[in-house]
C-alpha cells in the first residue's frame, strides 16, 4: 500500500500495529527521522527501548547478515507489549533480507520499520513494499507540513484554544522554517502557554518564533501563480524585511513560470513534464504546480515568462527605478492575470 497526500501524515501519527511493516523514505534525512520517530512512538510507546522492546539495526549491516532481521522480528520480548524492529538507512541490497522478514511474519511479531533515503522506482526496496498488500510505503516529500498535521502537533503540545489568526501566523512559520524547527518551536510555544487558558495570540507566536526567519521565496511566487492576491503583501513584506535581494526574488519566479511554461507545452501532460525535468518536482508540489500550468494556459504563460525577463533587464539596466518595486510590480500584475486563456 502507498501513502499519498494527506494519508502520510495521519498514518505515521496512527500505524496500524496489524500490519507487518513500514517503509519510510525520502531526500531529506532530517524529515525521515522525524516521521520515523513518530510512527515508532505511536506503535510500542514512549519507554520501548527501556523495555527492550525496541530494536535498532543498521540497513548496511543485513547484506552480510540478513537472518538477523528475521530473529529480531521473531524474538519474544522479556517485557509484555507491541515491538518493533527498526532499520535504519537501509541500502537496496537489504532488499532480500527484508523480504525474507516480511513472507515470514505472523500476527505477533515485531512490526518492521525500515527507513531508506531518496529511492528511485526502480528501487528493491520500493518494488518490494509498493505492490505488497500488507506493508505500508510512506515516501516523504520536502514540502511544508500541512494545516492538519500542525494543528495535531499544537494540540500535543497543549494548544488547544488557537484562534484562526494565530493558526495562520503557525502556518507561515511551517513554511519557513524546517519541520524540526517548527517541532521545537511549537513546544516552547506549548511551555510558555502552560497553564494559561487564554487563547493563542499572533504576538505570542512572534515572541517565541526563531529570532531569525528566512522567509518562504517558493510560498509568494506559489500566491502569485495561484492568483491569491490578499495573501501577497504580508508574504512580500516578510521577505523584503529578511533582506531578499529583487534580483534573487525576480529569478526564483522567472524560474517557476519557465517551468509552468514547459509543463503546459508538454504534450504528456504537466505532471509527465514535471517530473521528466531536472531536478525534477515530485509529489504535492509537482501536483501543485501542474494545476498552476493547466489553469494559466500557454498563452499568459507565455506573457508571463515575457514580463519577468523584461523585469530582469530592468533590474540589471542603469534605471534609478527603485529595484523591489519593480519586482513587486510585476508579481502583482502576474497575480491579477486572468487563467485559462489558452
Amino acid at each position: 500500500m502507498i501513502l499519498k497526500g494527506g494519508e502520510i501524515a495521519r498514518y505515521l501519527a496512527r500505524p496500524d500495529p496489524s500490519r507487518p511493516a513500514l517503509l519510510i523514505y525520502g531526500q531529506d534525512a532530517m524529515r525521515v527521522a522525524l516521521k520515523r520517530a513518530e510512527a515508532v512512538r505511536a506503535l510500542v510507546g514512549e519507554n520501548a527501548e527501556e523495555e527492550m522492546r525496541l530494536n535498532r539495526m543498521p540497513g548496511a549491516a543485513l547484506r552480510k547478515d540478513g537472518a538477523q532481521l528475521l530473529d529480531a522480528v521473531k524474538e519474544i520480548g522479556f517485557f509484555p507489549g507491541p515491538r518493533v524492529v527498526l532499520v535504519e538507512d537501509t541500502p537496496d541490497n537489504a532488499a532480500p533480507a527484508v523480504a525474507a522478514a516480511l513472507q515470514d511474519w505472523q500476527s505477533g511479531d515485531a512490526v518492521i520499520v525500515v527507513t531508506a533515503g531518496g529511492l528511485a522506482k526502480s528501487s528493491a526496496l520500493r518494488k518490494l513494499f509498493e505492490p505488497h498488500k500488507e506493508a505500508v510505503t510512506a515516501p516523504i516529500y520536502d514540502d511544508p507540513p500541512g494545516e492538519e498535521e500542525v494543528s495535531r502537533w499544537l494540540a500535543e503540545a497543549g494548544l488547544t484554544q488557537v484562534p484562526s489568526a494565530a493558526l495562520r501566523e503557525v502556518m507561515v512559520l511551517a513554511r519557513a522554517l524546517d519541520p524540526g524547527d517548527l517541532r521545537q518551536t511549537i513546544e516552547k510555544i506549548g511551555l510558555y502557554k502552560h497553564g494559561d487558558p487564554a487563547p493563542l495570540t499572533v504576538d505570542e507566536i512572534a515572541l517565541m518564533a526563531p529570532a531569525t526567519i528566512e522567509a518562504d521565496l517558493d510560498e509568494l511566487i506559489h500566491v502569485v501563480a495561484e492568483g491569491r492576491q490578499a495573501e501577497f503583501g504580508p508574504l512580500m513584506r516578510r521577505i523584503e524585511g529578511q533582506g531578499t535581494a529583487p534580483v534573487t526574488l525576480c529569478i526564483a519566479a522567472l524560474r517557476h513560470f519557465r517551468a509552468l511554461h514547459l509543463a503546459a507545452a508538454d504534450p504528456a501532460g504537466p505532471g509527465t513534464a514535471l517530473s521528466r525535468m531536472r531536478p525534477p518536482v515530485f509529489g504535492p508540489r509537482r501536483d501543485r504546480m501542474a494545476r498552476q500550468a493547466q489553469s494559466w494556459g500557454m498563452a499568459p504563460l507565455e506573457d508571463a515568462v515575457r514580463s519577468l525577463l523584461d523585469t530582469d533587464l530592468a533590474l540589471r539596466s542603469s534605471t534609478r527605478a527603485p529595484q523591489m518595486p519593480l519586482v513587486e510590480r510585476a508579481l502583482i500584475r502576474l497575480a491579477m492575470t486572468p487563467r485559462g486563456r489558452r
